[in-house]
This record gives C-alpha cells, structure tokens and sequence, in this order.
C-alpha cells in the first residue's frame, strides 16, 4: 500500500489526483492539505510514502516547504509551471507533471515513483519484500496491477509487448524498451532484442536458450555478454 498526500491550494486539483488515485488499488489517501504549513504540521506527527506537490501556494511556496523537510518522502510536483521543472529536479523529485495532465501521465508518474522507491529501500533494507513492488499496465480499456515478483519475462510482439506472469498474459500497447524501464533493474535482464527475462525465475540456461518454467527463450547473439555476466 501506497500511502500519499495531497498539498495544493486548488480544490479541483484535489478532486482530480483524489480521482485519479482512486482507480489505483495499491493507493491510500492519508491527508489533503491546501497549503505548505498545513503539510508540516501534519507531517511533524506522520508519515507517508509519497506527496503530491503544489508550488506556486501561499504563505510557502512548494519547493520552499521541500528543503524544510530533513527526509523526505518521494515527491511528484503538479503545477502550471514549466519553469521550476530544474529546480525540481536538482532537489530529487520523482517526477514533474504539467497541469491539466492525462490519467496516463500520471499513471507513468505512479509506476516511475514505485520503482525508485523500491530501488532506494533494497539499498537499505538487505531483504526486500518484494510484492510490495507493482506496476500498473494498460490493456484494452483497464488498468491491471502486475506484481514485479510474478513476471517471468516480456516480449516484443510488433506494435505490442508481451508480459508473461505466472498467472496470465498480459499484452499492452507499449514498447519493449518503455516496459522494461519500468521494471527493478536489478531483477530483469535483456536477453534478445525481443525478450527481457526475470532472472530469479531462470531455472536453467543451455547454448542460447534460457529455459523458464514452461517457456525457452532465445538468447540474441549481441545479448550474450549479458547472460555470462549471470554465470559469473
């Protein structure tokens, strides 16, 4: 679960990233705040695991309140504001979304926010409970949330990708490359130019063949340094 909060002193922006999050089932609201002091307050008692931020607000602006806090969650900026998008990222803001943005903007925001999140905390915590890490994909009409840990590997299929879990294939309107930055680095590698596999579910690999569960999958000639890089 996602915890989150809202700072902005627009109620329909509110209204809309309330919305947009509700259609997400991993996200829990925690607290709207309509100004920076309000967000302090609360945060001086609580936590949370992501802030959505306003900047231009009054009495503090947003990047003002940012470099107030000794530790900050992960924070994705909403403004009407391009200029600031340097700053932002000069303090590590997760992402930088211009007002009025798409469902599927933000979505790209949400799904880029879980994995350096996750990222961060295997850095500290030496064993990760990893389905906690999800990403939400795109097929047909719905949303469907897809555990990382539950991927054996993805393929390319023409104009589509191919994300094979233990329980389905999911197909999506997306590049292979896109898909695969969305995945833990750490725990998927590119083994052909069409097919990225989830290394922890390997059960073998013979010649230029990788065998997992059911499934071969081919190791592509300029891959192949790649797949030693495991053996090591």
């Amino acid at each position: 679960m996602i915890t989150y909060l809202i700072i902005d002193d627009e109620h329909i922006a509110h209204d809309i990233i309330k919305g947009y999050c509700d259609l997400l089932p991993n996200m829990k609201l925690k607290k709207q705040c309509y100004n920076a002091l309000e967000a302090m307050e609360y945060l001086h008692e609580h936590s949370v695991d992501l802030i959505f931020l306003d900047l231009n607000m009054p009495k503090l602006k947003g990047f003002d309140f940012l470099k107030t806090l000794a530790n900050s969650p992960k924070v994705i900026v909403t403004t009407a504001y391009q200029e600031y998008a340097l700053e932002g990222y000069e303090l590590n803001i997760s992402d930088y979304l211009l007002k009025p943005f798409s469902f599927e903007r933000f979505l790209k925001a949400i799904n880029k926010t879980v994995n350096v999140s996750a990222q961060v905390t295997a850095t500290v915590v030496e064993k990760q409970d990893e389905t906690h890490q999800s990403i939400f994909l795109k097929s047909q009409n719905k949303y469907v949330q897809v555990f990382t840990n539950t991927i054996l590997y993805v393929e390319a299929s023409g104009n589509y990708t191919k994300i094979s879990t233990d329980s389905e294939t999911i197909t999506i309107r997306e590049k292979l490359s896109d898909v695969i930055a969305l995945l833990p680095t750490n725990d998927f590698l590119q083994v052909h130019k069409s097919f990225a596999v989830a290394t922890k579910r390997i059960h073998s690999i013979e010649g230029n063949r990788i065998h997992i569960a059911d499934h071969t999958i081919p190791i592509g000639k300029l891959y192949k340094a790649n797949v030693n890089g495991l053996l090591k």
